[in-house]
């Protein structure tokens, strides 16, 4: 029994017991109902350092995965993906001709880059670069709050979030 539980804990510790954000497909995403959460659409590509640093480090993050997990719907896409489909009525195609990056992903000029939307699929905002999990706990929550709408410098608000909105925010994880 105690070589059991022994082994049990062993194996935890060797492969980790990270949060994990549940991705979905564009093509998930364009067929679902969402309610009041915001689509957040992760916009990669596999050469990415930087994508992948955040897949590491960030998106493994407990309160990062909990917002994630409660006020979005998270979306990985590939850039330079090859798959066709219809988000918010327009039919989005991969590249064509020298360029690599898919229809959708035009408006973005960076890896890795952060689109949100709202509900009925209009963008809302494109955030684009690396984020440590503390800095993207602020901006998700920004969003997530509807901060935003109050609160139109990010700077500002940013510099208030630890003392101001942070306590918010963990109160209303826990209650959820």
């Amino acid at each position: 029994m105690k070589k059991a539980l022994l082994l049990a804990i062993a194996s935890l510790l060797i492969c980790g017991t990270h949060a994990q954000v549940k991705w979905h497909t564009i093509e998930e995403a364009s067929k679902a109902t969402i309610g009041d959460r915001l689509y957040l659409v992760d916009f990669y590509t596999s050469w990415c350092g930087y994508c992948k640093k955040m897949d590491r480090e960030t998106f493994t993050d407990p309160t990062v995965v909990a917002l994630l997990d409660r006020y979005f719907y998270p979306v990985k896409f590939n850039a330079e993906g090859h798959n066709t489909f219809t988000w918010n009525g327009y039919t989005y195609r991969p590249a064509s001709g020298s360029s690599r990056v898919h229809s959708f992903a035009k408006a973005i000029k960076g890896y890795p880059s952060f689109a949100l939307f709202r509900a009925d699929g209009s963008l809302l905002q494109i955030i684009p670069g690396f984020y440590p999990a503390a800095d993207f706990t602020t901006v998700l929550w920004y969003f997530a709050s509807g901060d935003y709408q109050r609160f139109p410098n990010f700077e500002q608000y940013s510099q208030r979030f630890d003392h101001d909105f942070r306590p918010i925010m963990q109160s209303q994880l826990k209650a959820n």
